[in-house]
Formats: C-alpha cells, sequence, structure tokens
C-alpha cells in the first residue's frame, strides 16, 4: 500500500480508506475539526462522476488549506474483507475470527494491508454460504464436503484442529451403567441418538446403521430426559457449555463419562471461486501460523480449558467413518489434527 497523500497545510492529515464504490477522503486537523468529502466513481471508474462536499476550505491557526480536485492524487487502499456477523454476544467463533485477523496480518508483506468487517446482516451458516455464492462476504468457516468444495475454495487446514469431530453425549444421568457397556461402533446400533434433521453429520450416523430420532435443537435436550432417545452427541467444544445452561431444567441431564465419539470432520475457511488471491493468502497465513507457534497459541488460549474438562485420553474412542470426507481432505498430515494421547495443554 501506498502511503497517503498529506495536505500541505501541516495542521492537516489527509487519509484516503476505500469505500464500496468510491473513495472517502477525510480531512483531520490537529484541532477539532473534521472535514468529510465523498467521491464517488464512475461505473468505469475512470473518473468522478459525482462529488458531495462540506466545507473544502479548512482553516488551521494561520494555515490554510485548500482542496484542489485536479491535483487529487488517490492513494491505494486497504483490502476489505467482510466475515459472516454473529449476533451480538454470540461467541462462539472468537477463536475463528483471531485465526483470521492473524493469517491476514502475517501476509502484510506480500499481499498488502487490509480490513476486516462484519458484514451487514447476522447470518447462520446457510446464509453465509448463500451471500459468499453472491460475493457479498468474501470468507466463510464451515466443515467440509465434496459439494461444499465443488461450490467454494477450500483453504484445507483445519481451523481447529479436527475437534469438531471428538463428540461426547448428552445422557439422561440416570443411565450412565447402561453406557460403560459400549465398546465399540457396532455396540452404537442398539442405541437411538439424537440429531437436527438437516445436520451434516447425520449422514455419519446414518452410514454407521445408528437409529435417529431428528428434533429442533432447543427441543432435543427435553426430546433427551423425555426418553425418545438414548444419546444426544454434542461437538467437546460444545458439551460442557450446553450441560451448564440446560441442567437447572433438567435436573438429571449430564454429560457422558466414559465414551467419546470420533469421525474426521474438517472445518475449513472458504473463499468463492472467483478469488483465489484471497484464498492463497489465508492458507500462506495459515501456514506460517502454524510454523511459528501463533496457530497453537490461539487454538490452546481458546480450547485448553474445556479440553482439560474433557479428559479424552481417559475416555473410551469410538471411531466411525465418515462418508462426506473429500478424498482429498489432509489426514496424513498427522500435526494438524489434535491427538489426546500425544497433545497436552501447555502449563498455565
Amino acid at each position: 500500500m501506498q502511503p497517503s497523500p498529506q495536505c500541505d497545510c501541516p495542521a492537516i492529515r489527509l487519509t484516503l480508506p476505500a469505500r464500496e464504490a468510491g473513495f472517502f477522503l477525510r480531512l483531520v486537523s490537529r484541532g477539532s475539526a473534521e472535514i468529510d468529502v465523498l467521491l464517488v466513481n464512475s461505473v468505469a471508474g475512470s473518473y468522478i462522476d459525482s462529488v458531495e462536499k462540506r466545507s473544502p476550505r479548512l482553516k488551521c491557526g494561520e494555515a490554510c488549506c485548500w482542496l484542489g480536485w485536479s491535483a487529487l492524487v488517490f492513494a491505494a487502499s486497504d483490502t476489505v474483507i467482510v466475515y459472516p456477523a454473529s449476533a451480538p454476544g454470540d461467541m462462539r467463533y472468537e477463536d475463528i475470527r483471531e485465526l483470521l485477523q492473524t493469517a491476514l496480518q502475517q501476509t502484510e508483506d506480500q499481499y498488502g494491508t487490509f480490513r476486516l468487517e462484519p458484514s451487514k446482516w447476522v447470518m447462520e451458516e446457510d446464509r453465509a454460504q448463500t451471500e459468499l455464492r453472491r460475493g457479498d462476504v468474501d470468507v466463510i468457516w464451515t466443515s467440509t464436503s465434496e459439494q461444499r468444495e465443488r461450490d467454494f475454495l477450500p483453504v484445507r487446514i483445519d481451523l481447529r484442529k479436527g475437534l469438531l469431530g471428538y463428540r461426547i453425549a448428552l445422557i439422561d444421568g440416570r443411565r450412565q451403567s447402561a453406557f460403560d457397556a459400549i465398546q465399540a461402533a457396532a455396540d452404537l446400533k442398539h442405541w437411538r441418538i439424537g440429531q437436527g434433521k438437516d445436520w451434516g453429520d447425520v449422514e455419519v450416523y446414518r452410514a454407521a446403521g445408528i437409529p435417529l430420532v431428528f428434533g429442533r435443537y432447543q427441543s432435543l435436550f427435553g426430546m433427551l430426559m423425555l426418553g425418545r432417545f438414548d444419546l444426544y452427541p454434542r461437538s467437546v467444544l460444545e458439551v460442557f457449555d450446553e450441560y451448564r445452561r440446560y441442567f437447572r431444567q433438567y435436573p438429571h441431564l449430564a454429560v457422558e463419562q466414559r465414551l467419546v465419539f470420533y469421525y474426521p470432520w474438517p472445518y475449513y475457511f472458504f473463499c468463492n471461486r472467483a478469488n483465489p488471491k484471497l484464498a492463497q493468502r489465508l492458507k500462506l497465513g495459515l501456514a506460517r501460523m502454524r510454523a511459528n507457534g501463533s496457530f497453537d497459541e490461539i487454538f490452546w488460549k481458546y480450547h485448553g480449558e474445556v479440553l482439560r474438562q474433557a479428559a479424552l485420553r481417559d475416555r473410551r474412542l469410538i471411531s466411525l467413518p465418515n462418508p462426506l470426507l473429500p478424498s482429498d481432505a489432509p489426514l496424513t498430515d498427522k500435526s494438524m489434527w489434535f491427538d489426546p494421547l500425544r497433545d497436552r495443554p501447555p502449563k498455565p
């Protein structure tokens, strides 16, 4: 990025951040005066076809600055990158946003400066994918599938080191001893699992021949306690928080104590296919973060306490195949994936 042009008046600073179809000039005096000048580009972008301005003359002490439109020189602007906004107070993706920010910072030497902006509207996953397809957002994060990788450009570095594939069940705590008998995936065929109808991992359980009962997310907790199904597998990143939120309403709700289900469930950044430059930038940034240790620092910062609580290495691992997994998922890169028998959180 070139430096912003400076006004001749020593008391005034001129900056030129990008603003969609045009440019936004802000003249800021070192006193309290501030003037905004909006220049709107023509469709062709070759000349300015309309100008909205307020007070083109700015006085500051004895100095005086006059904007001569013919003399304006525009500087290169930051790259604006729009991501899906979350609802106020929704902290589920704080780690992902920090990874995104850091990956872009790590590549400024090669790709230039940037500005991250949330979308104008809060977006759930389906809406975010629609807006990415339209080009109204630039990057999303979600689990992968063959269809998703045909629709978008995946950045094949798992953002949570495979943690979304580790599932611990919520149960009726009075039945814990019955679940102690589960030794292998085949044993799960005798138990009913609760799921949302459109959830991606439905196909994982279906392919394993496990009976499913469907309900809405909020309803599934009550359905579990009414005995409509037996196990409600949740991501290791979700299960303890959900238990804390619902156990007062359902006093016999419990986190199952012996088992952890696992299936490969990569979770990537995705970009629009018309924007390979951003996908390449994110891949480079994440690779640099993995090499310099900042990726793991963020991972343990957000997930260390949950992993200590889950004690995955002390649970019986039940592995399930993922029929939705693309064949080129980087599963052979062992350093990319969390291994409960190998990896330890750093000491506080």
